[in-house]
């Protein structure tokens, strides 16, 4: 599903964000990335993003060669992508619901099928019932719920995201892994960006090291 191929991310002033990076994230699979600050994490979700190109080498994303990608083929590259972030980025003066809805009412979804997946998605990280809710009626764990089932209401194949548990304890953080891993188990190939040691460690799942650009594992 994600593909790196020899990748260098190299900015304007000669910075190397990313050296010969090479791995790949299959269907189905759950991936860390972790490093320290200024790693290259962020980078790297937001080449898969095709919100950063590449320096040289490739990537595919969801059999698509971002190498040969037009900039009119990037809106179908990000729906296939669902996106986690660790702030939420929900728009308080909007319901759950229409948070949630968002993507399909970018995507010119008919009302009547977008209504049907906003419940699916919801239902699916267990926030149906408060779909009339507004965001800050939420604690933070369900906050990172709604941003969660946002990301999946277009039943993406991919799910990435980044620091998804930086602002949560460790039992809410449990609880988001969870969610995780029930899209995990329907084959929705995830890649989360963490330092959360603790977290990546009791997980259990292959774990892909940065140190100043380059993989270590």
């Amino acid at each position: 599903m994600i593909k790196f191929e020899k990748v260098f991310k190299r900015y304007p002033g000669g910075f190397e964000a990313l050296s010969d990076v090479s791995f790949s994230v299959e269907k189905g699979e759950l991936a860390f990335v972790t490093g320290h600050s200024g790693a290259g994490k962020s980078t790297l979700l937001k080449l898969i993003l095709a919100l950063e190109s590449v320096s040289s080498g490739n990537i595919h994303v969801a059999d698509l060669s971002l190498k040969d990608l037009s900039r009119s083929q990037i809106p179908k590259l990000r729906q296939r992508i669902g996106t986690v972030f660790q702030d939420h980025q929900l728009i308080t003066r909007q319901t759950v619901a229409d948070n949630v809805a968002l993507p399909l009412k970018i995507s010119n979804f008919p009302k009547f099928e977008a209504d049907r997946r906003v419940r699916a998605a919801l239902d699916k990280v267990g926030l149906l019932s408060k779909a009339t809710y507004f965001p800050p009626m939420l604690s933070s764990g369900e906050q990172q719920r709604v941003g969660i089932a946002r990301a999946v209401v277009n039943r993406p194949s991919i799910i990435l995201a980044d620091e998804p548990t930086g602002n949560l304890d460790p039992d809410l953080s449990a609880d988001i892994m969870q969610v995780f891993q029930q899209f995990q188990k329907v084959g929705v190939a995830l890649l989360i960006a963490s330092h959360d040691i603790n977290l990546v460690t009791a997980m259990g799942c292959r774990t892909l090291v940065l140190e100043n650009g380059r993989l270590l594992t």
